[in-house]
C-alpha cells in the first residue's frame, strides 16, 4: 500500500511540496493481501479503467498484481494474509473476512479479462483448483464429522490456526458462510464438494442459538433472553463442543460476551446472522444438481 507520508501538525511549519501522486497504472501492486481491501478490488478497477481509457499502461499494472497473487500462493493451495508472509499469523491461509474467498473469486474471473495472456488464464485456472483443493482438506472434522472452517489454517499442516490474541482457535460462525458460498457456485461439483457443503450447512443448524438478542444499552452490548428473537450464530464456536466463546486482548477464553473487556466486547462482531440465508440457498442448490 502506498504511504501517504507523516502530516505537519505544527502551526504555520513550513512543508515542502509534496510529489505528485501516482496515477493507478504506476503505482506498484500492494505489499499486503489485506483481509480488508485486498488486491482483486484494486485491480477489477485498473481493468474498468482499461476498457474505458484503453490505456495500455493498465494492463501492465494489471499483469504485475496478477502474478503477484499467483506468486503469493502456498503449495498447500492457500493464501497467507500478508506477502512476503514473515513469521507471525498473517503467515497463516486466511480466509478471515474473506479473504482467500475473494482472491479465489477473482481467480476465476480470470476470463473475463480480455488482456490477459492464454498462459495466465491457465495459471488461474491451476490456481484456483488448488485454492479449492485446500478449502476441501481445512475443513474441520470432529469425530469424524466434517463441520465448517476456522478464521486461519496452518500453511504446512492445514490445521486451525490462531491469530490475533482475541481470535482463537475455533469454527468460525461468519467466514465459513462465504466459503460454503463459494463452494455452492462451483459448476460440476464432484462428491468431496457436494459432501463438505452438506456437512457445513448441517452444522449451522446444529449451532444455531435460540432465545436471545443482543441489545445495545448505554453504549454497550448485552446478551438479553428472549424466546421471540430470530436464531443468532456466534462469531467463535469451541471446537470439540460447539460451545460460543468470547476473547478479550488477554487472550483469555470467556463463554459470556460480559466478561470480557468493553472495548473488544464492543468492538468486534461476536454475534451475527451471516448464515440465516444458507438453508434456502442450500435447498436450490441442491436442486440444480439434479
Amino acid at each position: 500500500m502506498s504511504s501517504r507520508g507523516n502530516r505537519c501538525k505544527a502551526v504555520g511549519r513550513k512543508t515542502s511540496t509534496p510529489p505528485p501522486r501516482r496515477s493507478p497504472a504506476t503505482r506498484r501492486p500492494s505489499t499486503a493481501l489485506s483481509t480488508t481491501a485486498p488486491p482483486p478490488g484494486e485491480l477489477r478497477f485498473l481493468a474498468r479503467a482499461w476498457r474505458v481509457t484503453k490505456d495500455e499502461r493498465y494492463p501492465a499494472a494489471f499483469q504485475k498484481g496478477f502474478d503477484y497473487i499467483l506468486n503469493a500462493q502456498y503449495p498447500t493451495g492457500g493464501w497467507p494474509q500478508s506477502y512476503p508472509p514473515g513469521n507471525k499469523y498473517p503467515r497463516h491461509i486466511t480466509f478471515n473476512d474473506d479473504a482467500m474467498v475473494r482472491l479465489l473469486t477473482f481467480l476465476r474471473d480470470a476470463a473475463k479479462y480480455e488482456f490477459l495472456d492464454a498462459d495466465r488464464r491457465q495459471a488461474a485456472q491451476k490456481s484456483f483448483d488448488r485454492g479449492i483443493a485446500c478449502i476441501l482438506k481445512c475443513q474441520v472434522v470432529v469425530n469424524g464429522a466434517p463441520t465448517v472452517w476456522c478464521q486461519q489454517h496452518d500453511e504446512i499442516t492445514l490445521e486451525p490456526r490462531p491469530a490475533r490474541t482475541y481470535e482463537l482457535v475455533s469454527l468460525s460462525g461468519a467466514e465459513s458462510v462465504g466459503i460454503l458460498r463459494l463452494l455452492m457456485s462451483l459448476d460440476n461439483p464432484g462428491p468431496e464438494v457436494i459432501r463438505a457443503v452438506n456437512a457445513g450447512v448441517a452444522w449451522f443448524f446444529s449451532a444455531k442459538l435460540t432465545g436471545i438478542r443482543v441489545d445495545t444499552v448505554n453504549g454497550d452490548k448485552i446478551v438479553v433472553k428472549d424466546p421471540n428473537a430470530p436464531p443468532l450464530w456466534a462469531r467463535f464456536y469451541e471446537i470439540g463442543t460447539n460451545r460460543p466463546f468470547f476473547c478479550g486482548r488477554d487472550g483469555v477464553k470467556k463463554y459470556t460476551i460480559a466478561e470480557i473487556e468493553a472495548e473488544r466486547r464492543n468492538g468486534y462482531a461476536w454475534y451475527g446472522t451471516w448464515p440465516v440465508r444458507l438453508p434456502a440457498e442450500h435447498a436450490k442448490w441442491k436442486g440444480r444438481l439434479k
